[in-house]
């Protein structure tokens, strides 16, 4: 069946059940930004392939929602479907929620599959739509009723990541929850999201690509832990650890019953942003509904995971730096095309100790592809680099002691005036934030301006977030910390910034049609001096390759950024040199130079 055939089927079920508009988000059951291939109903029903976007069906109308990152990608793959574009966050578009309130007609029926929407999405359609006595079905996933071929659930397996690399006992995580819990006045506390699993029992897995976690849910008490998942998954030394630790392993779907069973007169601690609508219906306890503690704990690294993290960064920007000297050396040659590089690129750091995957699908884009923020190379895509203009690649490492993401642009040949200047504001915007210097207390978006604000006094924006989170052998964005100019409620990615804080910076400048710039470093949140005026804090950088200087007009930028480059690139030749051939580090020398 192709899109429009998909679209039918969905509303010839929907006809039969009485629904007038049916949701299909993004999410799989525990609200991850990114799903394993079972949960794509997404992809399935509108053949969108980027990872944020939401669908809703109704009788004469299909759209996609989705944002700035995907707005050229979404346009060229709904293209023949009937799907309209709605463009999230620019005038003249609503939100879903708008739109059902304007379209659904008095005591109409909403349907979605109430294991994939959130809990605070739920209540608020549930709320906004009462007033219209519109009625919610969360209890059918008609995509699966048309999705013949659908791949079933994962059943990778699941292994113990050695406190070497974790820096702390899975006993002292859930001391710190249960003080947390405690605090708050909760007797259990329901958490479903996959990387706080992950991080609390110290676990990593294959259940989604690229990110190394298992699916399951957790149950904390005061004295008992329940852990939802197919124990089949599990290898002899996890389960040993588990039994030594007395926690309980039930089956995966087990939840759904089990909560229904905690008595009425408990307080049950849940995070509405990310507990799905049907285990929070299933819940007849008082809910506490706040941020799962972990969060927090799982955001700011301990000294354990800093250590680790940055011995990965000096692999992978060992990786990175090889790749740009091969890169250079044979583009002219002819042969190498976005997909072969995305491998060699995968080769290199494959050699790398303790590398086990990726760390999400490599963006390997050649000029006008570039522009597309999440571009995705394919074999219909794909295209041969050419000694001229510009290549970006956003990639990144999953290693048993950290989680890595780096974006360079790299010049293929001489680049014209707005290119060079394209490429050294966003220079220099990384570097001035690089470069911060604040009081405690400060979110993400207080600071954002000193990497926009040089885009922004050129007429121009890059439609995303500055920055965000990154887990420790985890996932590769991970809340609550990051960096824009303004809020999005949904996304919780601003929080106040706190010590040991990982955060990608990374602006832009993207041009439809023609070119995408990005350079991307990762940054850590450290304490600076305390005085009268407060504690103030500055950032770390952690990763190290270089910078190309063949798109860099030294006369653009200030001289304190200039000598910060000098000096980044100083550290760069002193960490990566010593794991390079003579014939590479000879070469680095010259692309590590002070301007």
């Amino acid at each position: 069946m192709d899109i429009r055939e998909r679209l039918s089927k969905l509303r010839e079920i929907m006809a039969s059940k009485n629904i007038d508009a049916y949701m299909v988000p993004s999410a799989d059951f525990h609200q991850s930004e990114y799903v394993g291939e079972y949960f794509k109903s997404r992809e399935f029903i509108s053949g969108f392939n980027g990872s944020a976007g939401t669908v809703i069906v109704t009788k004469d109308f299909a759209g996609l929602w989705t944002d700035g990152r995907y707005f050229i990608q979404a346009e060229k793959q709904l293209e023949g479907t009937g799907i309209e574009l709605m463009k999230m966050g620019v005038e003249g578009f609503p939100t879903t929620t708008e739109f059902l309130v304007a379209n659904l007609p008095e005591g109409s029926v909403l349907g979605f599959d109430g294991r994939v929407i959130s809990a605070n999405e739920g209540n608020e359609l549930t709320a906004v739509l009462a007033e219209k006595n519109v009625k919610i079905e969360y209890q059918y996933d008609l995509i699966d009723e048309i999705w013949a071929e659908r791949p079933a659930l994962s059943d990778a397996k699941a292994f113990a990541l050695d406190v070497k690399f974790t820096g702390e006992s899975i006993a002292s995580k859930l001391t710190r929850i249960r003080e947390k819990m405690a605090e708050k006045g909760a007797s259990h506390h329901v958490i479903t999201t996959l990387d706080d699993i992950a991080w609390i029992f110290n676990m990593r897995g294959g259940d989604v690509a690229h990110s190394p976690v298992v699916l399951a849910y957790t149950v904390i008490t005061a004295d008992k832990v329940c852990l939802f998942l197919d124990e089949t998954k599990l290898p002899e030394d996890l389960k040993a650890i588990f039994a030594a630790e007395k926690i309980e392993i039930l089956p995966y779907n087990d939840v759904y019953e089990f909560v229904k069973g905690i008595p009425a007169g408990e307080k049950v601690l849940v995070d509405g942003t990310k507990l799905n609508y049907a285990i929070f219906n299933n819940i007849v306890a008082e809910k506490i509904v706040d941020y799962n503690p972990s969060l927090f704990f799982k955001a700011c690294k301990n000294e354990t995971e800093l250590a680790c993290t940055r011995n990965a960064h000096i692999k992978d920007g060992v990786a990175i730096t090889k790749f740009m000297y091969w890169l250079k050396n044979n583009v002219a040659k002819g042969g190498i095309t976005e997909l072969t590089a995305q491998a060699k690129i995968e080769e290199l750091r494959a050699e790398q100790k303790d590398f086990f995957d990726t760390s999400f699908g490599s963006i390997s884009a050649y000029k006008e592809h570039a522009a597309m923020m999440h571009y995705s190379s394919t074999p219909e895509t794909d295209v041969e680099l050419k000694p001229e203009h510009l290549y970006l690649l956003d990639s990144g490492g999953q290693y048993l002691d950290g989680t890595t993401d780096i974006t360079r642009t790299f010049v293929l040949g001489e680049l014209n005036d707005e290119l060079k200047l394209h490429f050294t504001s966003v220079v220099r915007g990384m570097i001035n934030l690089s470069l911060a210097k604040f009081l405690y207390g400060c979110h993400g978006y207080n600071l954002d301006i000193l990497c926009r604000g040089i885009m922004w006094k050129m007429g121009i924006d890059y439609q995303c977030g500055t920055g965000h989170g990154i887990g420790h052998v985890l996932n590769v964005h991970e809340a609550p910390n990051g960096f824009r100019w303004r809020l999005v409620p949904e996304r919780f990615d601003s929080a106040v910034l706190e010590e040991g804080m990982i955060t990608t910076n990374e602006p832009g400048v993207y041009i439809e049609g023609s070119h995408g710039i990005r350079i991307e470093n990762e940054i850590v949140c450290k304490k600076a001096e305390k005085n009268l005026y407060g504690q103030f804090m500055n950032f770390e950088v952690i990763t190290f390759a270089p910078i190309d200087l063949d798109g860099i007009d030294p006369e653009l930028m200030t001289k304190e950024e200039r000598d910060y480059l000098n000096w980044y690139h100083g550290q760069v030749f002193e960490k990566i040199g010593p794991h390079l051939t003579e014939e590479e580090r000879e070469w680095l020398k010259g692309y590590t130079r002070a301007i």
